[in-house]
């Protein structure tokens, strides 16, 4: 009896201690996992296929980079341990360090470097530039590559440390030979994180795992360079549509990051307990409007000329922004204060002229075709800019159908070529970092390759020949001229609309640190106390 007592006393002092300490391992464990509200819902994994930013941070997640590109602008190594270059400029020689090892247990190869690169160079606006100069690619070992140049080809490491969309993300070979027009049916890389395909449950949650087996670089992380060390065991993305739900899930500590939350929240974040805000894209973000060039109205350069003059940037800020000191005008399609940025903006001015506007849309033959613009409302960063957008054109004229659909509906259907009235579409608009736009080889409104070019497909033969100089430029006074003539003939030929710029800071919990800004929302290097 006395034993019996001993023990049910052990077993009751056992019960005890787990249920006492049971909320410490709890706490511990939930200290190894951050929980992330992304920016948007996100249905399509191919960060090569699609620029959607969501998309291109989760590539990030899995996946790394030949260079990388620190906060200032500077291109460093990431993959690569060591590169030259011939005297004449026109054989590049990389090799790639040691340890570098995909999620499946396959080492990363030159052959899968080179099968990423052609995939990423047939969707990408500056990859296509580069492809335009290459004349082979060779696979010397199983660490060593050469890209042989048919002509100079001087921003080959700007290209290669490409930091936004889309990324020269490396994926095993038999993976990147999916054609560029097609997604890829596995999301495997060699990245700091693992992705937990099991767990995906499109619109609820994401999952990510420490990848055990990565190595970092030693340097400090900067931008998307240096040492991307995990701290982490797990990263959750957490899909909250309403912004409301987002706020209160972020104060009772139930996730950790809001990555971008409404600028009517500002206020109030800024004022409640445990939570910070943290720009991770300091350079800040600009608004655009972007036509489909193959349909009408739009097809017509002098329907898109009225609608440009139509639009005003004040009204977009004021109504989608609003908050005091986050955004400014800016008519540059280059962000303001970069190298690039000009004034020369041909009959641009950024200020709405519905009376001019009206007068240009009569003389070209404007015949009432509806104007089908989609306007994501799951999207709280850009919803409103349609409906200003919408208010705009018709003032000058235009008939505007307005539809609604969450982003990722968008996203896919952007990228349909079918008629408007087929479930095509004939303008949306959405943003883009500093990062995305600093120069024309980033620009991917400036990919006026027709049918393969990005969404809208404009085919301008003079913009990617202009291109291809500035590609050549031997120095800064060059590229800066070339820059302002590729925006002249932009405007002329009516690209995109740019709306502004703004800042769009994330909201965290306190005891979360270690973001990296650069351009990007990237998770290495941070930590949960």
């Amino acid at each position: 009896m006395k034993r019996r007592s001993l023990i049910a006393q052990a077993a009751m002092a056992a019960t005890l201690a787990t249920a006492l300490f049971a909320p410490f391992a709890s706490q511990a464990q939930d200290n190894k996992t951050l929980r992330v509200v992304p920016h948007a819902n996100i249905t399509i994994l191919d960060p090569i296929w699609t620029t959607a930013f969501v998309t291109r941070n989760h590539g990030y997640m899995i996946y790394d980079t030949l260079f990388g590109t620190d906060l200032a602008g500077k291109v460093k190594p990431q993959m690569v341990d060591k590169w030259s270059v011939s005297k004449d400029n026109l054989s590049w020689t990389f090799t790639l360090r040691d340890g570098l090892e995909f999620h499946d247990g396959k080492p990363v190869t030159s052959e899968d470097v080179i099968a990423s690169l052609k995939r990423w160079a047939s969707r990408d606006a500056f990859g296509g530039v580069l492809a335009a100069s290459v004349e082979s690619y060779t696979a010397t070992d199983a660490k060593t590559f050469v890209i042989k140049l048919n002509k100079p080809f001087g921003v080959m490491l700007e290209a290669l440390g490409k930091p936004s969309s889309n990324v020269p993300f490396i994926m095993p070979a038999r993976i990147a030979a999916t054609p560029g027009s097609e997604q890829v049916k596995e999301n495997i890389g060699s990245g700091p994180y693992k992705f937990v395909t099991a767990e995906y449950k499109p619109g609820e949650r994401l999952v990510y795992v420490k990848n055990e087996k990565y190595k970092p670089r030693a340097e400090a992380p900067d931008g998307t360079t240096g040492g991307k060390n995990v701290y982490l065991d797990r990263v959750e993305w957490v899909i909250i549509r309403d912004p409301q739900t987002q706020f209160n899930a972020l104060v009772a500590g139930e996730v950790d990051i809001i990555e971008q939350p409404t600028f009517e929240q500002y206020a109030t974040l800024k004022a409640t307990p445990n939570v910070k805000l943290v720009d991770a894209q300091p350079d800040g973000l600009q608004y655009i409007f972007r036509f489909n060039h193959l349909h009408a109205p739009f097809n017509n350069v002098k329907i898109r000329e009225a609608a440009m003059v139509a639009m005003g940037q004040e009204a977009f800020l004021r109504t989608q922004v609003g908050a005091p000191g986050m955004y400014k005008f800016c008519k540059s399609m280059f962000p303001c204060g970069t190298p690039f940025a000009s004034e020369k903006t041909g009959i641009f001015t950024g200020t709405a002229n519905p009376q001019k506007a009206a007068q240009m849309l009569k003389e070209a033959g404007y015949n009432g075709t509806p104007v089908v613009l989609m306007r994501p409302t799951d999207l709280a960063s850009i919803a409103k800019l349609p409906l200003v957008a919408k208010q705009q054109l018709e003032a000058a004229g235009f008939k505007v159908d307005m539809q609604q659909m969450d982003w990722s509906t968008l996203v896919a259907r952007r990228a349909k070529k079918d008629a408007p009235d087929k479930g095509g579409w004939n303008a949306f608009m959405t943003a883009w970092t500093a990062g995305d736009i600093l120069n024309p080889l980033t620009m991917s409104m400036l990919n006026t390759k027709g049918d393969n070019g990005w969404f809208g497909w404009q085919d301008d033969k003079t913009i990617e020949e202009m291109k291809g100089k500035f590609a050549q430029a031997g120095t800064d006074a060059e590229k800066k001229k070339i820059a302002e003539d590729i925006q002249l003939r932009a405007f002329e030929t009516v690209t995109h609309v740019p709306l502004g710029q703004y800042n769009n800071p994330a909201a965290v919990r306190n005891n979360v640190s270690g973001i990296v800004p650069g351009g990007a929302q990237v998770y290495w290097n941070v930590k949960k106390n």
